[in-house]
């Protein structure tokens, strides 16, 4: 009963408390109603499970279009990270490349080594200590030990012509002049090469003499076997011998008078066949045999050889024992290049011999005398171990901090040259699609001359001239990224202006014109936006592109150099074929990065375009 009701029973007289009840057929009793109750209630509680489960599942179809969230969901955002994270392959590309830089920027804090620290170990290597030749050429000495080459080089020339002599020219007097032509003294003249000096005269007085002129003084040289003296105004001027003389303590030393007395008494004993003969060098009596051992006071002192065994430090001293055991290795060995010898020998207070190696030098004609001495030496190609998981590369620096700090240069230098490649595209790009007409047609001629030059050609070239100047490592790789991103460009210029010419006859565009908006505003605020996607898309694919380039580059020496690391110039270190089928924990770690950052790249490029574009179906 409505209020209206109720007021026009009052103004009649009724009372409405006292209306009769009236029972309505339609009303349920109360044990009907109770069970209607129930079975709504249940109904609805199956409805708010329902919608629960809807809600739970993501199926969002019931919800409104003035809902939260279903405008939410369908951001342009989320739709482009849903398409992109169901595309299984471009998530394992992500995981890939966050697993990448996690190894070289977060895992290089932790290494323990420094990215250009070396490592040594002592190991045993043959190092030349001394040489041993065959006398063949005459030496020349001077009481003050250093004769002048202007007297030394007619001497020999005088030697030469003494021993033509022998060799069976005239033994009577011939005299040369160099100053004189050719023709007259053609038959001497061919054996001493081309003449230096001027105003020098040779006489040959006999089969052993020699006397010759050097500007206004006089020489007389005599030959006694291997052995020759140089008179000058009846004094010794100098002496050339053929043999070296040896003493048998280091501290006795051999004079220029007891070089004198020995050669010549030693001539004189092979020319007359005398087993021995003394001679005295001051106050001194020294007794010499014809083996040419000398003696002093019953002891050895000295002895002669046709061989010239020296250490090569001055500091060194090869005993007598020694050079005989040199010689005989050598006498009992052909004298082929490269040819090598071994001999023990046991030094003294030692009692196991060491090993000694003579190896021939064809150029020289000299045996290097070698021997394996303990020495500091990198560890290069050790293999993996608990200090080095990775081993050591060929300057015994540890693989794997070089690998996590090869990655920071690798990727730094992908990812700058990208921004600078895009940004000068977006730029080009940008304003050649927007305003047309010649701008455009400049621009895209500029972009065909990028197309056209020869890229790979000039960086190599320009990587010599580095190599050339010896640019600074720091400043060498500014240089390279500043190279690679300035003639990269040139694509990302033409995808712009390509998406720009599709947009700018569009309504938002028609709009931002008839607002009053600024062509700079247009092109940055309102053009360039729509491009992002497509932008992204490139850059991230063309990331995989620039690492592949260095790596090129630093493979070929021309890219990142020592200090800095790199994927590219650590597999440079791998020059021949010998490290490259022994050593494969060198390169191969490089190379499996490499091939994982690209493939990475390429995955997730290839991802964040099917994401972008919900026309495309996997």
């Amino acid at each position: 009963m409505n209020e209206q009701d109720k007021e026009l029973q009052q103004e009649i007289g009724v009372n409405p408390a006292e209306e009769p009840e009236v029972k309505d057929e339609n009303i349920a009793n109360p044990e009907t109603e109770n069970l209607d109750r129930e079975a709504i209630e249940t109904v609805a509680e199956q409805e708010a499970e329902q919608e629960a489960k809807e809600e739970d599942s993501g199926d969002e179809e019931h919800l409104s279009l003035n809902d939260d969230r279903r405008v939410k969901v369908l951001s342009p955002g989320m739709l482009v990270l849903k398409r992109f994270f169901r595309n299984k392959v471009a998530v394992v590309g992500l995981i890939i490349l966050a697993a990448m830089f996690v190894f070289s920027f977060i895992g290089a804090l932790f290494s323990p080594y420094g990215e250009a620290q070396r490592f040594y170990r002592i190991e045993d290597i043959r190092q030349p200590i001394g040489g041993a030749k065959v006398i063949t050429e005459v030496v020349y000495d001077s009481p003050s030990g250093t004769p002048k080459s202007s007297l030394t080089i007619p001497a020999g020339r005088a030697i030469k012509l003494i021993n033509l002599v022998y060799e069976g020219l005239p033994t009577e007097k011939v005299v040369i002049d160099w100053e004189t032509p050719a023709k007259e003294r053609e038959i001497t003249s061919l054996p001493y090469g081309p003449i230096t000096q001027s105003g020098v005269s040779y006489t040959i007085q006999s089969n052993d003499t020699v006397e010759y002129t050097k500007g206004a003084d006089t020489f007389t040289l005599t030959r006694k076997g291997g052995f020759y003296e140089v008179i000058k105004d009846s004094d010794l001027a100098f002496i050339g011998y053929t043999y070296s003389l040896n003493a048998i303590k280091q501290t006795d030393e051999m004079t220029f008078d007891f070089k004198v007395a020995a050669f010549g008494t030693y001539e004189d004993l092979k020319a007359t066949s005398t087993d021995s003969a003394t001679f005295n060098v001051g106050s001194d009596v020294f007794e010499l045999n014809s083996d040419g051992e000398i003696k002093k006071g019953g002891e050895d002192y000295a002895y002669i050889m046709s061989y010239n065994v020296k250490p090569i430090s001055d500091l060194d001293f090869y005993t007598q024992d020694f050079k005989e055991a040199v010689i005989y290795a050598i006498e009992n060995n052909p004298m082929l290049p490269g040819n090598e010898k071994q001999f023990d020998y046991v030094k003294e207070g030692e009692t196991e011999p060491t090993t000694y190696s003579l190896i021939y030098n064809a150029a020289s004609e000299k045996w290097e005398i070698k021997e394996a001495l303990p020495s500091q030496v990198y560890d290069k190609y050790s293999a993996p171990s608990g200090a080095h998981w990775l081993g050591t590369d060929g300057h015994g620096m540890d693989m794997l901090t070089r690998l996590m700090y090869g990655g920071r240069v690798s990727l730094l230098v992908g990812f700058i040259v990208v921004i600078i490649e895009t940004v000068l595209g977006v730029i080009m790009g940008g304003i050649a699609g927007y305003f047309g007409g010649w701008v455009d047609n400049i621009i895209m001629r500029l972009v065909d001359v990028f197309y056209c030059i020869p890229t790979t050609p000039i960086l190599i070239i320009l990587g010599a001239a580095m190599d050339e100047m010896r640019v600074d490592p720091t400043v060498r790789l500014i240089y390279l990224m500043l190279l690679l991103g300035f003639f990269g460009w040139a694509g990302v210029a033409r995808l712009v202006r390509g998406q720009i010419l599709s947009l700018r006859e569009q309504e938002f565009m028609t709009a931002t014109e008839a607002c009053g908006i600024s062509a700079h505003r247009r092109i940055f605020r309102h053009l360039i936006p729509n491009v992002i996607p497509q932008l992204i898309v490139t850059c991230t694919m063309g990331l995989g592109s620039t690492i592949l380039i260095e790596a090129t580059l630093s493979f070929l020496g021309l890219g990142v150099r020592f200090p800095f690391a790199s994927w590219g110039n650590i597999i440079n270190d791998v020059n021949d074929v010998y490290v490259l089928t022994h050593y494969l924990f060198v390169w191969i770690p490089a190379g499996v990065c490499i091939v994982l950052t690209v493939l990475a790249f390429n995955l997730v490029g290839d991802g964040l375009r099917d994401a972008f574009d919900p026309r495309m179906k996997r």
